[in-house]
C-alpha cells in the first residue's frame, strides 16, 4: 500500500506539472484577447508568461530549500542548492521589469497547484522524496522551457522577451541536469 501511495504521489506530481505546462502552452498559442484583468500594455502571451514566471521562480526556491535538507543524495542536494541560488536573481530581475512597467501579476489558479506540489514534497521522505523531487524537476523544467520559448516567439513586450531570452539557457541547463539526476538515481519519469 505504501508503494501504491508513493506511485500515486509521483503520478500526481507529474500530472500537475504536465497540466501546468499544457495550460501555459494552450494559453500562449491560442493568442486570444487579453484577459480583462491584464494591464493594457500586455498581450495574452505576455500576461500568461508574467503570471507563470512570477510564481515559478519562487516555487523553485521553496522546493529547492526543501530538497537541500530532505534529499538523501548529495547530488540532489547540490542540484537543489543550484535551484535556490539561481532562481533568486531570476525573481529579482523579473520584479524589476514588472515594477518599471507598473504591472502586478494576477493571482492565478497555478498558485494552488504549486502549493499542492510543495505540500506533497513536505510529506515525502527519503527515497520517495528524491523520486518525486527529481521527477517533478524534469517535468517542471520541460514546461518552463516551453513557457519561455512561447514568450520569445509570441510575446509582444520587448523587455519580457529579452528576459526570456536571457533566462532560457539557464532553464535548458537545469533540465539537462535534472534529466541526468533522474538517470543516475534510477528515477522513472512520468513522461518522455
Amino acid at each position: 500500500m505504501k508503494r501504491a501511495t508513493a506511485t500515486n504521489r509521483i503520478a500526481s506530481l507529474g500530472l500537475t506539472c504536465i497540466l501546468l505546462w499544457s495550460a501555459s502552452t494552450a494559453v500562449a498559442t491560442a493568442q486570444t484577447a487579453v484577459p480583462p484583468e491584464a494591464p493594457a500594455t500586455l498581450n495574452a502571451v505576455d500576461f500568461n508568461f508574467v503570471g507563470q514566471a512570477n510564481l515559478g521562480a519562487p516555487f523553485q526556491v521553496d522546493s529547492g530549500r526543501l530538497a537541500e535538507t530532505k534529499a538523501t543524495s548529495a547530488a540532489i542536494r547540490s542540484y537543489a542548492h543550484l535551484m535556490v541560488t539561481s532562481h533568486i536573481p531570476v525573481v529579482d530581475a523579473l520584479n524589476v521589469i514588472l515594477k518599471q512597467k507598473n504591472i502586478t501579476p494576477s493571482n492565478t489558479l497555478l498558485h494552488g497547484a504549486y502549493d499542492a506540489m510543495i505540500f506533497t514534497l513536505e510529506a515525502d521522505h527519503r527515497a520517495t522524496f528524491d523520486r518525486n523531487y527529481v521527477n517533478g524537476q524534469v517535468e517542471y523544467q520541460k514546461g518552463n522551457a516551453a513557457l519561455f520559448e512561447q514568450e520569445i516567439q509570441n510575446g509582444a513586450d520587448p523587455d519580457l522577451k529579452e528576459f526570456a531570452r536571457q533566462t532560457l539557457p539557464k532553464i535548458v541547463d537545469h533540465l539537462h541536469r535534472a534529466e541526468k539526476l533522474a538517470a543516475e538515481n534510477g528515477v522513472h519519469l512520468a513522461s518522455k
